[in-house]
């Protein structure tokens, strides 16, 4: 099987829970805990195309930094939302995994099982 990688957080369960389903299939991820090393503006432009979706779409909406920092505002380019989420990890949905020239957010965690087929 092509490497596997996952953007991680663990005090998030269902970071955890994803995990954990991929363990259980005997499946050992590459773990990249995105608060301790994030990912930089490029990485997240590659992210967003594996993941087929646009910048928006991977903000966690419900934190702080996404309040304190307008990110609402509809008029924010895709660069504008990717620089945030560069600067403040916290605003990336998780968790991501990546397998080959595709991925998923694993939301909800069973969904990481979808890419794997």
């Amino acid at each position: 099987m092509t490497d596997l990688t996952l953007y991680h957080n663990p005090r998030c369960s269902k970071s955890r829970g994803a995990l954990e389903l991929l363990e259980a299939r005997g499946l050992t991820p590459t773990i990249i805990r995105y608060l301790e090393t994030p990912p930089d503006a490029a990485q997240l432009r590659d992210l967003l195309g594996k993941l087929g979706i646009g910048a928006r779409e991977l903000l966690r909406t419900g934190e702080e930094e996404y309040k304190a920092l307008n990110l609402a505002d509809t008029g924010l380019s895709d660069e504008q939302l990717i620089s945030a989420m560069a600067a403040h990890p916290k605003l990336i949905e998780r968790p991501i995994l990546v397998v080959g020239d595709k991925a998923i957010i694993g939301r909800p965690p069973e969904s990481v099982l979808g890419i794997l087929a």
